[in-house]
């Protein structure tokens, strides 16, 4: 047997609350305290307590968009400036007239052309400029990059 049943709106027209109880529930989110986990504990005094041990404040989650590399740099003249206390503490290895030199072990990992070089070097270092690359070739040394994007 088919009967159409009449619609629950229909019946409360007139009605303020439309079966809400007071007029004001059933607007937004005002009679929850908010939306979420809003008013569970932030003016309530005795519900502190039960939120402080769970993760309910403070920021935790998803990335902020366009994190970019945190460069630890230095400069050529910063390193020639000093290559001999560097020797001495046997972070750089000097053989023949090149010293080697790993930039990892300075917790450094781009390398900037600032200054110009009198001696041959060999690095090791994730990123490099371009200027830097070139005034170490240029002095007879070398750059090993860990990473393949050198930037200028």
């Amino acid at each position: 047997m088919v009967f159409n049943k009449r619609k629950k709106n229909s019946r409360l027209r007139g009605t303020n609350s439309h079966g809400w109880g007071a007029k004001k529930k059933h607007r937004g989110s005002g009679h929850r305290g908010g939306k979420g986990m809003a008013g569970t504990g932030k003016r309530g005094d005795a519900k502190k307590p039960s939120i402080w041990k769970e993760k309910y404040f403070g920021k935790f989650g998803f990335k902020k968009k366009g994190t970019k590399i945190i460069y630890h740099t230095i400069n050529l003249k910063d390193i020639e400036k000093s290559i001999d206390s560097l020797i001495e503490k046997k972070i750089a290895k000097k053989e023949n007239d090149v010293c080697t030199l790993n930039l990892s072990d300075l917790n450094v990992n781009k390398l900037l052309g600032s200054g110009s070089l009198s001696i041959k070097l060999k690095i090791t270092v994730d990123y490099a400029s371009k200027g830097a690359i070139e005034k170490v070739q240029s002095a007879g040394g070398e750059i090993t990059l860990n990473k393949q994007k050198s930037d200028g």
